[in-house]
């Protein structure tokens, strides 16, 4: 399909240079103004997964915290235990050795 030189001549004339050059740097600026926009979207999206990253972290180093001091805790409760347990051990004794006695004599009468 071969083009006409009137039709080519009218096409010249609906897109002149400047027209053209004004639509190209329309067009230039639009798409900057896109890439910007993505640029924008992509920072507020990193910062909004960082600040939840931060909070995860946070949380997970509470918790291992909370985990050390409870067995350092374990630890110093058994170094310090040692006498209590022994004061523990002896009542026990005490209040075995105590239910095995009578609460009244042998050959007692009850009282009336």
């Amino acid at each position: 399909m071969k083009l006409s030189p009137k039709f080519l001549q009218k096409l010249r004339e609906k897109f002149s240079e400047k027209k053209t050059r004004r639509w190209m740097w329309a067009g230039v600026i639009a798409f900057v103004a896109l890439q910007i926009y993505f640029v924008q979207e992509m920072v507020a999206a990193l910062v909004l997964f960082t600040g939840l990253f931060v909070i995860v972290a946070l949380l997970a180093l509470v918790m291992y915290l909370v985990d050390q001091a409870a067995k350092w805790s374990m630890m110093w409760a058994e170094q310090h235990a040692g006498p209590a347990i022994q004061l523990l051990r002896r009542g026990w004794t005490l209040a075995e050795e105590l239910s095995k006695k009578p609460f009244r004599r042998p050959r007692s009468e009850t009282a009336q």
